[in-house]
């Protein structure tokens, strides 16, 4: 199986050492995307704004890849505090289709850049051609 790495400018790019998506057997595997800004380099205040922030670097990911939020399965979302969780959903729905991809939603101790609050990943499938 062929693997194809995706990496865009319209997203933050990782400090480590990996893709942002990879393409496999038909299906978008995307890393996890943070609420940072990739334009001005700057983590926005708070959960509201870091959500929509990394559901766009995730439209933006995806859609370098061939595929879009409208085609994804498995949705994971990374919080670091429990009672962020209905702001999240909130703006979670108004982003995912009808019906929405599976989904999990761990809290987790945090991540390797205090800063953040949330971390989405997902897999999609590709857009048929």
């Amino acid at each position: 199986m062929e693997l194809h790495a995706i990496n865009t400018d319209g997203a933050p790019s990782g400090r480590g050492n990996y893709s942002q998506a990879i393409i496999a057997g038909g299906f978008v595997f995307c890393s996890g995307t943070v609420g940072l800004d990739s334009v001005s380099g700057e983590w926005p205040d708070g959960i509201e704004a870091q959500t929509e922030l990394a559901l766009k670097n995730l439209e933006a990911v995806l859609a370098a890849a061939g595929s879009s939020v409208e085609l994804c399965v498995k949705v994971t979302v990374f919080l670091t505090d429990a009672a962020h969780a209905p702001i999240v959903n909130e703006i979670y729905r108004r982003h995912m289709p009808d019906p929405p991809p599976a989904r999990s939603a761990p809290v987790v101790g945090g991540f390797p850049v205090p800063e953040a609050l949330i971390s989405i990943d997902a897999i999609a499938t590709l857009k048929e051609t």
